[in-house]
C-alpha cells in the first residue's frame, strides 16, 4: 500500500516523464526516417537516374502477388535487378537513337501467348486478328491502362531485340583469327628445361603481410571490390523437448492403447473410454488422437521408418506395434492389411517423333518411322532379352537411357495413363509396346512391391510450456550477460557453442544453415547497431538465436582475412620465385641445373592450345617463350604457374599451310556465341549505382 501511495503522489511527474519519452521516441524516428535525416525518398539511382520508392513499392507488391511464397526481400531484389538492367539498357537505346514503330510493337505483343493465342483476339480461322484486339480495348476502356503497360514493355522488348542483334553483329571472327587458332593447335615445339617448382620451398620460409595483400588488391581493384558486409556470429539455444517432456508424450501415447475410465460431470458417473486396441472405429480414433491425420495409402516396406520397417511390414491385420519414434513423433500403428503390387519398377526405351515434347531426340523421325523402329526394337529385345540395357543406352530418347532405361520404383498414376496401365496390369517380366504423348515405349516390367496400410497415431515430441519458459530465461540471461562479457568464453561456460561467423550483405536474407533470417541481417546493418552489439531473436520452430556483430566491413576492398586464402599463395609464389631465380645461374641448362639442384627435363610436341609441361601442369607463359626462341636459344628465368623455368628451344615444327581456315573460324564463333549475354554485366561494372533499399525496411 505504501508503494501505491507513493505512485499516486508522483503521478503528475510520471505523466510528464512518459510524455517526454514518447516525444523523444517520435522525434528520433522523424530525424532518422524523415526529411531531417539522411534517408532518401528514392530507392536508389542508376547513373544519376532516380528510382522512385513509390513506383518501386508497387512493382515489388505485384511480384509478391504473382509469385506465391516469395518474401518481400526476394521480390525487392528481383525488381531491383530489373530496374537496374532497364535503366542501363534504356540509356544505351537512347545513345543509339533506337526507335520502334507500332507494327514492331504489335509483333512483340502477338508473340506473347496470352495475347497471340487468346481466343478473344482470334478470327474464325484461329489466327490473331489485330482489328479484334484493338476493338476489345476500345470497348473495354477500363482495360486501357493494362494495354498501355503491355505496350510499354513491348516497346522495350522490341528495342532490346534490335540492340541485341546489333551487338551480335559486332561480334565476328576473322580469317586471321581462324589461322591463329589453327597454328596454336597444330604448331609444336620441343624444348629442354630446368624447373624450380614453388612446392620445393616450404611455405613457412616466406611470409606475406596484410599490407602486401592490400597492395595487391589495390592493383586489381575491380576484382576485389566488395559491398559493405557484416560478420555475425551466434549461439543457438533450441526450443526442444526435455527428457521429461519426451517421457510424458511417450506415456500419453502408451495410455491410448488400452481403455481408460474418466469421470463424466454431466452424468456424475464414470465413463469407460475405448483404447486403440478395441476402438470400434479405428480411423475416427486416429483422427481424434493424432497430430497427423489418418492416411489410407498402402506403403511399401522401403518407405516405412527404417528402424521399425520389418516389424511394421509384418504386422498381422489388427495387430498393434509401438510406441516407436519416427522423426519428431512418438507413434503407435495398427495394421489394416496388405495389398499386392502397390509400387512397380520398370525400364523403357523411348522412341519419339516430330511434334512430341522430348528434348533429347537422338534423330528426327515421323510418327510412322518411330513406330516401325519401336516394333523392330521390341522384336530384337524379345529375341534377346539381355540386349535391353544396351539398346536403351544407344537408342532411347529419354534421359533414363544413361541408366539403361531404368525408371526406378513408382506408384499408381505417377506415369501417363497408357504407361501406368501396362505396368500395373501385367506381371513382372512382361515386355510390350505402348504409345503415349511422348512417343513409343518398349516397356519391361522389372519388379513389383507389396504394401501395408497402417492406422498410425503420431504425437509430436515438443517442448512443454515449462521447458519453453526455462529456455527463454536461459536465452535472455545469455543475451544480457553477453552485452559486457566475452561472447565465446560465456558460451563455453554455459556449455553452448558459437557458430562460425556468417558474412552478410545488406540485402541478404539467407543466414547460413538457418535459412531465411532477414531480421537478423537487417538489425546488423542498422545505424544504431555497432560492432560487439548482441541481440536475441526468437525463431518459430527453432528456438532462440543470440547474435553478435563480430565485424563491419565497409564498402571498398574486400577484408584481408576473406581474401588471404586466394591471394597469399600468389604472393608467396612471387617470393619463392625470387629465391629460385637467385639459384639459377649459368650460361647453359646443364650449368643452371648444377647450380640450382634441379635436373634437366625434356618437353616434346607441346602446342599453345594445350601448353602442358610434364610434372608442372598448364604453363602457357613457359610454352609461349619456348615458341618465341630460336633453335638452341636459352631463355631467361620465366615465372610460370607452378615454378620458375629456364627453357632451351630444341626445334619448332610448323604445321602445313592451309588455304582455308573455316573450321577454326567456326570453332571460335562457337566459343564466342554467348558473349552478347555479357553486355548487362559489363554495363553494371561501369555504372554508378546507388542502392538505398535497406532504408525502406526490405
Amino acid at each position: 500500500m505504501a508503494v501505491l501511495a507513493k505512485i499516486r503522489q508522483r503521478s503528475a511527474l510520471m505523466i510528464v516523464v512518459i510524455a517526454l519519452a514518447l516525444f523523444a521516441f517520435i522525434a528520433g524516428d522523424l530525424f532518422k526516417k524523415g526529411n531531417f535525416g539522411k534517408s532518401s525518398k528514392d530507392v536508389g539511382s542508376i547513373n544519376g537516374k532516380d528510382i522512385s520508392f513509390e513506383e518501386f513499392r508497387v512493382k515489388v507488391s505485384n511480384v509478391e502477388k504473382s509469385q506465391e511464397g516469395m518474401t518481400s526481400t526476394a521480390a525487392a531484389n528481383r525488381v531491383w535487378d530489373q530496374e537496374v538492367s532497364i535503366a542501363l539498357l534504356t540509356a544505351e537505346f537512347d545513345k543509339l537513337g533506337l526507335r520502334v514503330g507500332p507494327k514492331h510493337i504489335m509483333e512483340v505483343l502477338k508473340a506473347d501467348q496470352n495475347i497471340g493465342k487468346n481466343p478473344l483476339f482470334l478470327n474464325a480461322a484461329g489466327v490473331f486478328d489485330e482489328a479484334k484486339f484493338k476493338e476489345y480495348f476500345k470497348s473495354n476502356p477500363e482495360q486501357a491502362q493494362v494495354l498501355k503497360d503491355r505496350e510499354k514493355d513491348a516497346e522495350l522488348n522490341a528495342k532490346y531485340q534490335i540492340y541485341n542483334t546489333l551487338v551480335k553483329a559486332g561480334i565476328y571472327t576473322t580469317e586471321s583469327e581462324g589461322k591463329l587458332k589453327y597454328e596454336m593447335e597444330s604448331n609444336k615445339v620441343n624444348f629442354a628445361y630446368v624447373a624450380g617448382l614453388y612446392s620445393s620451398i616450404k611455405d613457412d620460409k616466406v611470409k606475406v603481410t596484410d599490407t602486401e595483400i592490400e597492395d595487391f588488391m589495390k592493383k586489381n581493384e575491380k576484382k576485389y571490390k566488395a559491398d559493405a558486409t557484416r560478420e555475425i556470429e551466434y549461439v543457438l539455444i533450441e526450443d526442444k523437448a526435455s527428457a521429461e517432456d519426451e517421457n510424458e508424450i511417450k506415456n500419453k501415447v502408451n495410455g491410448l492403447l488400452s481403455g481408460s475410465v474418466v469421470y463424466n460431470q454431466a452424468t456424475s458417473k464414470n465413463d469407460t473410454l475405448q483404447g486403440f486396441k478395441s476402438a470400434a472405429n479405428t480411423i475416427e480414433f486416429v483422427n481424434s488422437n493424432s497430430d497427423i491425420p489418418y492416411d489410407s495409402t498402402y506403403v511399401a516396406k522401403k518407405d516405412l521408418p527404417a528402424a521399425d520397417a520389418e516389424q511394421l511390414y509384418n504386422l498381422a491385420p489388427g495387430a498393434i506395434y509401438g510406441p516407436y519414434m519416427n522423426g519428431k513423433y512418438y507413434c503407435i500403428s495398427k495394421s489394416l492389411g496388405r495389398k499386392v503390387g502397390v509400387n512397380a519398377k520398370a525400364s523403357h526405351i523411348l522412341i519419339s517423333y516430330e511434334g512430341t515434347q522430348v528434348p533429347n531426340k537422338k534423330e528426327q523421325r515421323t510418327k510412322e518411322q518411330a513406330k516401325a523402329k519401336a516394333e523392330a526394337l521390341l522384336a530384337q529385345v524379345k529375341a534377346n532379352p539381355d540386349s535391353f540395357l544396351m539398346l536403351a543406352f544407344t537408342a532411347s530418347d529419354d534421359s533414363s537411357s544413361q541408366q539403361g532405361g531404368d525408371l526406378g520404383y513408382f506408384g499408381p498414376n505417377q506415369m501417363v495413363k497408357p504407361f501406368n496401365d501396362f505396368v500395373f496390369n501385367n506381371p513382372v517380366g512382361t515386355l510390350g509396346l505402348v504409345e503415349t504423348p511422348f512417343g513409343f515405349h518398349i516397356i519391361k516390367v522389372t519388379d513389383k512391391q507389396d504394401g501395408v496400410r497402417l492406422a498410425t497415431i503420431s504425437q509430436k515430441i515438443e517442448a512443454s510450456e515449462a521447458t519453453s519458459d526455462k529456455i527463454f530465461t536461459q536465452a535472455t540471461k545469455f543475451e544480457m550477460d553477453a552485452a559486457d562479457k566475452d561472447f565465446e568464453k560465456l558460451a563455453k561456460e554455459t556449455k553452448l557453442s558459437v557458430a562460425p561467423a556468417i558474412t552478410a550483405k545488406v540485402m541478404d536474407e539467407s543466414f547460413g544453415s538457418l535459412g531465411n533470417q532477414r531480421n537478423i541481417v537487417r538489425w546488423a546493418f542498422e545505424d544504431e547497431t555497432n560492432v560487439g552489439d548482441v541481440k536475441r531473436f526468437e525463431v518459430a520452430n527453432l528456438g532462440h538465436i543470440i547474435a553478435k556483430v563480430k565485424k563491419a566491413n565497409p564498402e571498398g576492398l574486400m577484408a584481408v582475412d576473406l581474401v588471404r586464402p586466394s591471394i597469399e599463395p600468389i604472393l608467396k609464389n612471387k617470393k619463392k620465385a625470387e629465391l629460385i631465380k637467385a639459384k639459377m645461374t649459368g650460361t647453359s641448362l646443364e650449368a643452371i641445373a648444377k647450380a640450382s639442384g634441379y635436373g634437366v627435363q625434356q618437353a616434346v610436341g607441346v602446342t599453345m592450345e594445350n601448353p602442358v609441361v610434364t610434372g608442372g601442369g598448364q604453363e602457357p607463359k613457359v610454352v609461349g617463350n619456348a615458341f618465341a626462341l630460336a633453335t638452341n636459344q636459352l631463355s631467361a628465368p620465366i615465372e610460370g604457374n607452378g615454378g620458375v623455368y629456364v627453357v632451351k628451344n630444341i626445334n619448332t615444327i610448323k604445321a602445313p599451310t592451309l588455304k582455308d581456315h573455316a573450321p577454326y573460324v567456326a570453332k571460335l564463333k562457337a566459343q564466342s556465341a554467348g558473349d552478347s549475354n555479357r553486355v548487362i554485366t559489363a554495363l553494371k561494372a561501369n555504372a554508378k549505382i546507388e542502392d538505398n533499399r535497406s532504408q525502406f525496411n526490405y
